[in-house]
């Protein structure tokens, strides 16, 4: 168990780690929600044009993240014990752990990383939060790179800034006063600050209910449970929209393109040709001119005109250029968008060499997405026994919690998108032989309700007049019924 100033020492050491990822999760987050800068622009063209198209973007990158994260559900936990398995379900549910995993998907599909965690409330029942990756940060060994060593969550509440350390023995809780109203790592005026900008000052702080500062971790490890976006060797999880960041920037800037063109077509471009400077008059206060002053050739540029000096004054115009030119190019970027991060091309509605294909090969198109989708299951699946698994250790149930170290989760098929699909599936499946039981698990089912279902199929085999429903309903057969039995 640290010291008090160790753990002072350690929660700044995370913190910094923490404040040095908040700019990069800031800028993902940013994108996914469609407030992209404008980029790539040539200053001259930039000078005029670039605030006015500030607030538009031709958002794909929540396209590929909501790809991935519409195919992402847990449905179960094998626990090797059906009371075993009701019970963590009921756990998950209770913590409507559904919508927020959905949350904690996407943001790990967007930013690389989210955090889970758990903890018990005053009755023992687990209470588990999924966080954003700008509030924590789990640091672990050098040698075990699955082992938890700390975590730290920090977070801004008005002027004051909280933290809280989680070791295996301890929980520890402090608090400082910030300088500054820090929303997401960065001030109001939009500066990134760390910890040290300021110094350390963090205090002691003991919160309602705590007994003790600090408090004793009853579980004995770490309650903080990291979920990353496909992880790689030594190096950081991957963001599925890292890669479409640079194309949609060019995107983006292709359509304020466009735009610039279409509004300059709305009058013909002309061109006075052969004439000297034009200039404006410079009136005294009288109003009697004292003067002339050459006119701003921006000016003149701005309302469509371009005026050249020289002999042989004349004047002529110009076409607008076809701005079809610039929507071919939009779509050939859509599509390496869609081949880099391997969303279907149907996802697109630009593409139109879709729209007449047949239902098979709009699977084989989504083939590479549904292995990206169980590529984030792989690695997210150990996540989640460990959330069970605290949920257990949680209730005291240690046997349980044991069990699930070598747990599956279950989750729903990411190829599977329709009713139609699943029920050909499963009915191929049947004819060959697999049990009710394990159809209902391909069903995506989770286990209680299952288990109603296996119950109402036992009830239906013993009960004479069910067993006799089910085979005119199977059969077709409805000679007996009351309408139309004569």
């Amino acid at each position: 168990m640290l010291t008090a100033e160790a753990a002072i020492l350690k929660v700044q050491a995370l913190y910094e780690c923490l404040a040095t990822r908040r700019p990069e999760v800031e800028e993902f987050d940013r994108y996914y929600e469609g407030e992209h800068p404008l980029k790539y622009a040539s200053p001259e063209w930039a000078e005029f044009h670039k605030g006015r198209y500030k607030g538009f973007a031709d958002n794909w990158t929540a396209v590929v993240a909501d790809a991935s994260n519409e195919r992402l559900q847990v449905t179960g936990v094998r626990a090797g014990s059906e009371s075993g398995e009701r019970e963590l379900w009921a756990d998950w549910l209770r913590n409507d752990m559904p919508a927020q995993s959905s949350q904690g998907f996407l943001e790990s599909i967007i930013a690389k990383r989210s955090a889970v965690i758990v903890w018990g409330n005053s009755d023992d029942e687990p209470v588990s939060t999924w966080e954003h990756p700008a509030q924590v940060y789990v640091e672990y060994a050098a040698d075990n790179p699955r082992k938890r060593l700390y975590a730290l969550k920090a977070w801004v509440d008005g002027n004051r800034e909280f933290a809280t350390l989680y070791e295996a023995d301890a929980v520890w809780k402090f608090e400082r006063q910030s300088p500054f109203v820090i929303e997401d790592g960065k001030t109001k005026s939009g500066l990134y600050v760390s910890g040290t900008a300021w110094g350390s000052g963090w205090e002691p702080r003991q919160a309602s209910g705590d007994d003790t500062w600090p408090i004793a971790n009853p579980l004995g490890e770490i309650p903080v449970v990291e979920v990353p976006n496909r992880p790689r060797l030594g190096r950081e999880p991957l963001s599925d929209i890292a890669g479409t960041m640079a194309m949609q920037d060019a995107i983006n800037l292709l359509w304020a393109y466009l735009f610039g063109a279409a509004d300059h077509a709305s009058f013909p471009a002309r061109v006075v040709m052969g004439n000297e400077h034009p200039k404006l008059p410079v009136l005294d206060k009288d109003g009697k001119k004292v003067g002339e002053k050459p006119v701003d050739l921006k000016d003149l540029q701005h309302g469509r005109l371009l005026w050249l000096t020289g002999q042989n004054a004349s004047i002529g115009q110009w076409d607008a250029a076809k701005l079809d030119v610039f929507t071919d190019v939009i779509e050939v970027a859509i599509g390496h968008i869609g081949g880099q991060t391997r969303t279907p091309a149907h996802y697109f509605v630009a593409n139109k060499g879709l729209s007449n294909i047949n239902g098979e090969t709009l699977v084989a198109t989504e083939t590479p997405l549904v292995k990206k989708v169980e590529e984030f299951q792989l690695f997210s699946s150990r996540a989640m026994s460990d959330i069970f698994r605290l949920y257990a250790k949680v209730r005291g149930n240690e046997a349980l919690a044991d069990s699930l170290t070598t747990s599956s989760v279950q989750w729903a098929n990411p190829a599977i998108r329709s009713e139609a699909q699943m029920a050909d599936s499963l009915l191929k499946k049947k004819q060959i032989g697999y049990p009710l039981e394990y159809l209902l698990e391909l069903d995506g089912l989770p286990g209680p309700d299952r288990a109603r279902i296996l119950e109402m199929a036992r009830r239906e085999q013993t009960d004479p007049f069910l067993a006799m429903a089910a085979m005119r309903g199977l059969d077709g057969d409805d000679s007996g019924s009351a309408v139309g039995g004569e």
